[in-house]
């Protein structure tokens, strides 16, 4: 599954920027209380005879037979689910999952020679557990195969997961409903009895009965259809291969389809609502060239015979990869030509990429439990990187790949992360296990963990991780021991060099020719939270090197103790040929060659860790940047301006030092600079905004303008470059206009004006479109035409971009009106809501409403998005974490200590308390000397 990126502009952007975006939701939190010190009691009374949140081992399922029978009218559903079980040792019960499903009979099969005995099943429920246990009249003999048959019956979920209802309107106005599920990581028991852990795979066979007038859609291909009765048929499709129960989907509705052939056979597909069938071609197209790419790269043919992608109007992840049937949120999968972003193309590409790596990195090798997530996701976000770089050059994919490492090291440096591998239990705790440590920083690691043994070596190590484990499930030591085989620890050189690092070694290295320990390095990386600052001191020809854990907050902060072994990079001023050492200690030396006159760590930011350049280190840095700055790359240029805003933060640097770096970015024109830039200065005047510092504030934000001022005005109001050049050109024009600068406004009120008075037919630069929403929404007439032009629109990006423009009015009773409007998920879906609490909350006049609305609201709010899902968690940090007063904070900690079971123990809650704090504490800090040094600039840029 992946979560969302923030959407949202980088100019509303949090202080802690936060790629948390958007997966789950279901009913009441009940699994939230923790379990009974006594024995837990069924829902009648009785002892229910199990008490762990975790299923025994003892029973096994080997094949689920499933018939789904829905009604889209009343919205309910009817299903029998036989699965074919074996026990290991003798026992007379059977626990598995079930959650808001209403069992009607159970009974168990076995076969005796030739007679079939049939014996019924007394059934017990424990909801607290979402389990069920089925009682048997004698004890099941070990090695035999029996078959639990359960008849049942539920209603169709109103929130996004289980089986759920969707619906869509088409253009001449009419409502159409369809279901279809969202099971990962604990919904596929709303949907059927099973044993919904993710180790205990087996194969599928599902039948779908539906109207004619409906087409059912599920894993595998379609067989047959039979008549049933008069105006229902059943679909039966073909068994799957062997896969958890997180990843059986199916789908009834009135799509359509378009279809193309792989090399190889593999039929691919694009499913989407008649009237959107026309925007499916670029996702079609990329799909097969990805996964042509991934059975070539894998060396594993795809093993299923198609390959669907359905567009689901109302979903709330970014996508899901149900094996043979992904599923998309449908402005993640389609594209329209006349008002996509031509970051809608990348979204769309890397999404795509993503759910397709899952096909082999969490379908066909699946984590053992939840606590090693990072298996699945992070290396399918990793991949998302290695495939569309080869796949879709132009795209530059390499230009964001480290502002996701940026982005999670703002989460990891809190005391409250958690690291890679977690122990979890209770299904909010695996939901929060969806976040960016899992993602960002498992792709992170991996992509460090590439560049250190070579991009041959890696592919190699996980090529032999997947064909070993295929059709099984892994822990996090399972992939270390793959990648150890391919380099083995004795010390013996091998010919490619890899092992001895032939290729990358340098006099200056510390390589010893020796073999390397995989599983020991990467262990300090997953099993610990948090990540390195490595401190430099030059004397010299001698660099020494101290690592610590670095951590926000004041120099004096408790020491961990935290040892990672860091693969080093290095270029200097005498080279810029790549150097590498391995520092396993806490301190060493290295040598140069001759002195120099800087040195650069961290090499193009392949390494997870920030870097600190003691004595005059970090002028000479900015000396090189205003100098010459092209000198190192942009990511190396983008790297520095964070590392020296990080130190702000602990002590390291001074605000100052970072502010001097940052006004090289006069000169700058490559988007990764740029972006990392606006990622550290913009939340300096949203957290003045909060405490109301308008002078400052004000002189912080016509600052920003003037540094940005020259690159602002060579942006043309076209869609003309590469991608990159258009996604900095959609982010400084809407900055501009934001933040009024004249020359940008006056042009987009003209767009709006012509557009308005076209009624909106008239074809904007999309590029543009969002610099002239954001103007024309600021008079009410602008907003009511925009709110009307959002009803009529069938493009799901001109949608997304009247949302933010709405969300960013000066009106606080449009923005009310928003909020409220947007919670009955009427006209604006609800899988919006998060999108634009959170913008209204990180805008100056609407966020007092917004965290009003959170507080007023919490209860419905954990209805529809399940404590720990990933929406709940966006709003949560989005909405508080700009706060930089100590009566906010108040506030905050108040009210979430009275939520008690329904929230204060969430871990974006203590993300959050901790945030504002430092807020409050780098305010505290750094405001006076912001303002000393804004008053010393004024004349330097002008």
């Amino acid at each position: 599954m992946l979560s969302l990126f923030i959407r949202w502009p980088l100019v509303t952007m949090p202080f802690l920027p936060s790629s948390l975006l958007i997966l789950l939701t279901v009913s009441t939190p009940s699994w939230c209380q923790s379990s009974d010190t006594t024995s837990p009691k069924a829902g009648n009374g009785t002892p229910f005879p199990w008490e762990k949140m975790r299923l025994p081992e003892h029973i096994t399922p080997v094949h689920y037979d499933l018939l789904i029978h829905a009604n889209l009218t009343t919205l309910s559903f009817e299903g029998t689910t036989e699965i074919e079980i074996t026990a290991s040792q003798p026992t007379s019960t059977i626990i598995l999952h079930s959650h808001l499903l209403q069992i009607s009979k159970a009974t168990l099969k076995k076969r005796v020679g030739e007679r079939l005995s049939v014996e019924p099943l007394r059934v017990l429920e424990y909801p607290p557990h979402e389990q069920i246990a089925l009682l048997a009249p004698e004890p099941l003999a070990v090695g035999l195969l029996y078959t639990v048959v359960i008849d049942y019956s539920g209603h169709l979920s109103e929130h996004l997961n289980g089986f759920y209802k969707s619906t869509y309107r088409t253009k001449e106005g009419e409502v159409r409903v369809l279901a279809s599920t969202h099971f990962e990581p604990t919904a596929a028991r709303m949907a059927f009895p099973c044993f919904d852990e993710p180790a205990f795979k087996a194969n599928f066979s599902v039948k779908i009965r539906r109207e004619p007038r409906h087409l059912a859609i599920s894993n595998m291909p379609l067989v047959k259809s039979v008549t049933v009765a008069e105006g229902l048929l059943e679909d039966h499709f073909d068994v799957t291969v062997k896969m958890s129960t997180y990843l059986v989907a199916f789908i009834i509705s009135d799509f359509k389809s378009i279809s193309k052939m792989t090399k190889s056979g593999v039929k691919v597909s694009v499913y989407a609502a008649p009237d959107k069938i026309h925007q499916a071609d670029y996702a079609l197209d990329t799909a097969v060239t990805l996964l042509e790419f991934y059975e070539d790269y894998f060396s594993i043919p795809y093993p299923l015979p198609k390959q669907d992608l359905a567009a689901i109007p109302d979903f709330e992840s970014g996508a899901m990869e149900n094996w043979g049937l992904t599923t998309y949120r449908e402005s993640i999968l389609l594209f329209d030509a006349e008002t996509s972003l031509a970051s809608d193309k990348l979204g769309i590409t890397m999404m795509v990429s993503h759910e397709l790596a899952h096909q082999w990195f969490g379908n066909l090798v699946t984590m053992e439990w939840w606590n090693d997530l990072w298996l699945n996701e992070g290396f399918a976000k990793f991949m998302e990187f290695v495939s569309v770089s080869v796949t879709h050059p132009e795209l530059k994919v390499e230009d964001y790949f480290f502002g996701k490492c940026f982005n999670v090291m703002e989460v990891d440096a809190l005391n409250s992360s958690h690291p890679v591998s977690t122990p979890v239990v209770k299904p909010a705790q695996i939901r929060e296990m969806f976040d960016e440590v899992s993602y960002e920083k498992g792709a992170c690691i991996l992509n460090m963990l590439r560049d250190y043994i070579s991009a041959d070596a890696f592919k190699s190590g996980i090529v032999q991780y997947l064909q070993k484990y295929s059709y099984k499930n892994t822990r996090n030591e399972d992939l270390w021991n793959s990648m150890a085989s391919i380099c083995p620890t004795d010390g013996s050189e091998r010919m490619d060099g890899f092992c001895s690092r032939g290729p990358h070694s340098s006099s200056t290295s510390h390589w010893r020719q020796e073999g390397l320990d995989v599983k020991t390095m990467m262990n300090t990386w997953t099993l610990q939270k948090g990540f390195p600052l490595i401190t430099v001191t030059v004397r010299g020809r001698n660099v020494h090197m101290r690592q610590e854990h670095y951590t926000k907050g004041p120099e004096d902060a408790a020491e961990t103790g935290y040892l990672w072994h860091v693969p080093l990079t290095f270029i200097t001023s005498k080279s810029n040929s790549v150097q590498r050492f391995l520092l396993k200690t806490k301190t060493d030396v290295l040598i140069l060659p001759e002195e120099v006159e800087w040195i650069k760590l961290n090499v193009g930011m392949n390494g997870y860790y920030i870097v600190h350049y003691e004595d005059d280190g970090w002028d000479s840095l900015t000396g090189l940047l205003k100098g010459a700055h092209t000198t190192i790359s942009s990511n190396d240029r983008a790297s520095l301006i964070n590392n020296a805003f990080q130190l702000v933060s602990n002590g390291k640097l001074s605000i100052e030092k970072a502010l001097d770096l940052a006004l090289y970015l006069k000169r700058e024109t490559e988007i990764m600079p740029v972006f990392q830039g606006l990622n550290e200065l913009i939340p300096m005047y949203k957290l003045m905004e909060k405490r109301d510092m308008k002078e400052v504030e004000n002189q912080f934000k016509a600052f920003l303008i003037r540094l940005l001022r020259d690159l602002i005005d060579k942006q043309t109001w076209t869609d003309e470059g590469s991608v990159s050049q258009r996604m900095l050109r959609t982010e400084l024009l809407l900055l501009a206009c934001v933040r009024k600068y004249q020359p940008c406004v006056q042009r987009a009120e003209a767009y709006f004006r012509d557009w308005k008075e076209a009624d909106g037919n008239l074809s904007l630069p999309s590029d543009v479109t969002l610099a002239v929403f954001a103007v024309g929404v600021q008079n009410p007439e602008g907003w009511d035409f925009l709110y009307r032009k959002y009803q009529s629109s069938l493009s799901t990006s001109e949608k997304n971009k009247i949302e933010f423009a709405l969300s960013i009015s000066q009106d606080k009773n449009k923005l009310q009106w928003l909020l409220d409007e947007s919670f009955k998920g009427d006209v604006i879906k609800i899988q919006e809501f998060p999108y634009i609490l959170g913008a209204v909350g990180t805008n100056p006049v609407g966020y007092p409403l917004a965290w009003q609305f959170l507080r007023e609201n919490w209860d419905k709010l954990i209805e529809k998005f399940e404590l720990g899902s990933n929406s709940l968690t966006h709003m949560v940090i989005r909405m508080t974490s700009q706060f930089s007063t100590r009566a906010r904070l108040e506030e905050v900690e108040e009210f979430f200590s009275s939520l008690k079971e329904k929230g204060s123990q969430l871990r974006c809650v203590q993300q959050t308390i901790e945030t504002i704090g430092e807020n409050i504490r780098w305010m505290d800090k750094n405001f006076e000397k912001i303002r000393v040094w804004l008053q010393s600039q004024e004349l330097e840029l002008l």
